[in-house]
């Protein structure tokens, strides 16, 4: 029997918590057994599947490992057994889109036994794919802004203790137009150097984001959900 690899992209109800406004249900994902988990990690029977993000392949892997689902004309939505998923951000990319995917899966498996630590790594992961938040075809400076401490959050999270470039940030949320949102995406990492979230760095030492010029890293500091 040839098992066929799903996941979940699901977007929240219509005036959901992260105010994203879209139609959809309960962010499930399934498992290989052909049953689906909820958020909490709740085992779910109904059949239902959502999403794109573990859909795709595997580093490495190939089209032939995934289910591709029906998307929309426009698209901007997968359409999974009738009902509409938010496709992630087609501009990410594909190195950083799989870092993320990778950053998601791995919050989501601990959605069980550590929830708290958990789920602020699954929304900003979603959120930096452009799953949740703020559409990603019609950005305004506010979502944009939003989406880029996800994304810095998300990619520091996931190279375990390394630093990341701020462009990297940047080519998530900006795509091909990545240059114009590098003032942006510095303003957004000093923001997270004064909450104590990262340190930035120039040749490996600390430096003060409102006075360095020149090329610059991001360093993992306190990452922990805030309350």
């Amino acid at each position: 029997m040839t098992t066929t690899r799903r996941g979940t992209e699901g977007t929240p109800r219509v005036g959901g918590s992260d105010g994203s406004g879209h139609d959809g249900g309960r962010h499930d994902s399934r498992t290989h057994d052909g049953q689906a988990n909820d958020a909490g990690g709740r085992r779910r029977g109904d059949g239902r599947v959502t999403g794109e993000t573990d859909m795709a392949p595997p580093a490495g892997g190939t089209d032939r490992d995934a289910t591709v689902p029906e998307r929309t004309p426009d698209g901007r939505y997968l359409v999974i057994a009738g009902r509409r998923w938010r496709a992630s951000d087609p501009g990410i990319p594909e190195k950083l889109r799989v870092e993320l995917v990778e950053e998601l899966m791995a919050a989501r498996r601990l959605v069980r036994t550590e929830p708290t630590a958990a789920r602020p790594r699954v929304q900003d992961a979603k959120v930096a794919l452009g799953e949740r938040g703020e559409e990603w075809w019609s950005p305004t400076d506010a979502g944009r802004r939003v989406r880029l401490g996800a994304a810095i959050r998300a990619l520091l999270r996931h190279r375990g203790g390394t630093t990341i470039c701020p462009s990297e940030a940047a080519r998530v949320v900006g795509g091909d137009d990545w240059r114009g949102l590098m003032p942006m995406t510095r303003d957004v990492a000093a923001e997270l150097a004064a909450d104590g979230v990262l340190g930035v760095q120039q040749k490996g030492l600390d430096v003060d984001p409102a006075t360095v010029t020149g090329p610059v890293r991001l360093a993992p500091r306190d990452l922990a959900p805030r309350s």
